[in-house]
């Protein structure tokens, strides 16, 4: 497709961690004129995470090198990729996506693929920013392995923190879940398997008012009684925080089918209800979000975006509107 405007392309890409890196990389080995917007370095979590031991092929690898990796490949193929934030993506009258940045500029495309994921929320206390990858998790299938041994702490108290504290119990000698409340959110199966694990134990009405530990990694937290006020010390060598996720669909203006926690729904073609716009990755609703999962999303909305634009070209030539 050409471009009918000066700044114009046939996809944009919003986010380049491994989903955007990914469908870079095949929109340009299909031909496609594709511009990757990402608000910091090419890479995404992966940035944030020290050692990657669960992507094939790799048995063993760098955050950060597995990043710089897959940025060269897009690049390889021709990927162009622009340091702005994106603030918002508009689907136009003319059935073409405004994608509109903090950088005042706006981009124009028949197409996007969405692949901004989302933020783990932050407790937001001492310590969890320092410690981030050196004892300080937001991501039990990621980095359990890690832990071997230890003795973790959850923090949250809805279905991904039980869930996640019932998984790390493989790796640890023992968990706490530590929670504000005296009861979980999480549902009651999930709260059954938990209460019935001998590894797990609750640490109740308790807040997390500090990370500490030495230039080795965590190794105890800080905790607030929410009822009396009192505080204590709780020793441990690793934290997993789940207090929430947040999607970025918030970027997408106009309704698009969602779930109840704002992970967008797509069809078999990563497309969501809104024709031309698709997602991948970590802001798709789906069982598991892990860098494979996200580059196989990608790998299909990347093929699915050319079929898309094919069609479009061929409902424009009998005069059909898109």
């Amino acid at each position: 497709m050409t471009p009918n405007a000066p700044n114009g392309y046939d996809v944009i890409i919003v986010g380049a961690g491994p989903a955007g890196l990914c469908a870079a990389m095949y929109a340009g080995r299909g031909m496609l004129k594709a511009l990757t917007i990402e608000r910091g370095a090419p890479g995404g979590e992966l940035l944030n995470t020290d050692l990657i031991e669960d992507y094939i092929g790799f048995e063993s690898i760098k955050g950060w090198e597995l990043a710089q990796k897959m940025t060269e490949h897009a690049k390889k193929f021709g990927a162009e990729i622009v340091t702005d934030s994106v603030e918002r993506i508009r689907k136009a009258e003319d059935g073409w996506f405004d994608v509109a940045t903090t950088r005042g500029k706006t981009y124009r495309a028949p197409a996007v693929i969405l692949t901004a994921g989302g933020t783990p929320v932050k407790l937001g206390v001492p310590g969890e920013k320092e410690y981030a990858g050196k004892g300080v998790s937001y991501c039990a299938v990621c980095d359990g392995a890690f832990f071997k041994g230890e003795v973790l702490a959850v923090v949250g108290g809805g279905d991904a923190a039980v869930e996640e504290a019932d998984y790390l119990t493989r790796y640890a000698t023992k968990v706490y879940i530590v929670h504000r409340r005296d009861q979980l959110r999480a549902s009651k199966i999930i709260q059954e398997r938990a209460f019935a694990n001998p590894k797990i134990e609750m640490v109740w009405n308790k807040r997390v008012l500090e990370i500490k530990g030495t230039e080795r990694g965590t190794d105890h937290l800080v905790l607030e009684d929410t009822a009396t006020g009192g505080r204590a010390t709780l020793a441990v060598g690793g934290v997993f925080i789940f207090v929430g996720f947040r999607p970025n669909s918030g970027l997408v203006e106009g309704h698009a089918q969602h779930d109840a926690a704002g992970y967008f729904i797509t069809d078999e073609r990563m497309m969501t209800s809104i024709p031309g716009l698709f997602a991948a990755g970590d802001v798709r609703s789906q069982l598991t979000r892990q860098i494979t999962t996200a580059v196989g999303d990608a790998t299909t909305a990347a093929i699915a975006v050319e079929k898309y634009l094919a069609a479009v070209r061929e409902r424009e030539k009998a005069g059909v509107a898109s």
